[in-house]
């Protein structure tokens, strides 16, 4: 099966500085705008930004000894992609909630996982499967 695009509304508390992280810092293109909203090319799937006076409140959840926000999203990459995008993250001084590292080494469902904050607060994990057939192993 084909995996359909998705598309994502979030909060965001600063429109044209939460414009300039996803387009300047993540590399999104964007697509419609308005002086409330942009619509984002988020890695093939539709991200909008929608200014509001909301600020998001993160909660945390431990996996692997680390306290992981709750709500996340974010895309999983190949492994290579993961591992530039990474290193173009740190030479852009992005500051990590929890840094780059790989989760259950050797082991099915080995993956690279990575997670930080958007100007708003929304938290956002990119990961990448050392073998992306086991995305849904258990």
């Amino acid at each position: 099966m084909e995996i359909p695009e998705f598309h994502l509304a979030i909060p965001v508390h600063d429109l044209e500085k939460s414009r300039l992280f996803y387009t300047e810092i993540l590399n999104c293109t964007e697509g419609r705008a308005s002086n409330h909203w942009v619509d984002l090319n988020f890695f093939g799937h539709q991200l909008v930004i929608h200014e509001t006076k909301m600020k998001a409140k993160n909660k945390f959840n431990e996996v692997d000894g680390n306290q992981v926000p709750v709500p996340h999203f974010g895309v999983v990459l190949d492994w290579n992609s993961f591992h530039n995008f990474a290193e173009m993250l740190r030479n852009k001084k992005i500051k990590f909630e929890i840094e780059p590292y790989v989760r259950f080494k050797n082991l099915p469902g080995e993956q690279a996982t990575m997670f930080f904050y958007d100007p708003s607060g929304n938290a956002l994990e990119f990961k990448a499967f050392k073998d992306k057939t086991e995305l849904f192993k258990s």
